[in-house]
């Protein structure tokens, strides 16, 4: 089973999530243009608790957690709509991998309703058979990967990703982690490096997991 990451390895969907934010912000708070594409890059992969805390810093802690939430709620049906960026040749290559049989999910320190956005909006559903959240479960990363292969009956896993949280996430998973190097971070442990998404099936390949 191949299990992808979400923001910074299948999309960017920086500039919708800092407009969706902004749209609440203001609302709640009267400030105009809080957020930039530049400021949701760097914090992608962490938890949406974790997003809170770099963003909101200024605010008490009570605040900054309702304020976040309010945010992610309006954000999943924003970009449901809106959409965003798919990284260049991540259908073309979803499509190759699902014909030669390859089960593939997400896995994503997300709010809930974030991957069925992704999924509604870019019309993915026919690619993964499933997906787990942070938000859904608030689980680690490492035991969402765990409980997606265990699901599915899967004994053999790999998680492809762009930053380190996701490849320690997949080590304590006990799978190994390619390393998305177009994306949003750095990963200096990976089993292997894509430069472009459409690299994907021979790496997968000659790791015998197609």
């Amino acid at each position: 089973m191949v299990i992808f990451d979400l923001d910074g390895t299948l999309w960017n969907a920086s500039v919708p999530i800092a407009e969706s934010w902004n749209v609440v912000i203001e609302k709640e708070t009267g400030r105009k243009g809080w957020l930039t594409a530049a400021d949701i890059e760097p914090v992608q992969g962490k938890t949406m608790d974790e997003i809170a805390d770099i963003i909101f810093c200024d605010f008490p802690e009570n605040e900054r957690y309702e304020l976040s939430h309010k945010c992610e709620v309006f954000e999943n049906g924003y970009i449901a709509k809106t959409g965003a960026d798919l990284f260049e040749g991540v259908e073309e290559t979803l499509a190759k991998l699902k014909d030669r049989g390859v089960k593939m999910a997400v896995v994503s320190n997300c709010q809930e309703g974030y991957v069925k956005a992704f999924l509604d909006s870019m019309d993915m559903w026919k690619y993964f058979v499933d997906y787990e959240e942070w938000g859904r479960t608030m689980l680690y990363k490492a035991d969402n990967i765990k409980l997606v292969m265990e699901r599915n009956g899967a004994d053999k896993g790999i998680y492809v990703g762009d930053i380190q949280k996701d490849s320690d996430a997949a080590h304590a998973a006990g799978v190994p982690c390619i390393y998305a190097a177009y994306g949003f971070g750095e990963i200096t442990d990976g089993i292997a490096t894509i430069n472009r998404f459409d690299e994907l099936p021979a790496v997968l390949e000659e790791l015998g997991y197609i």
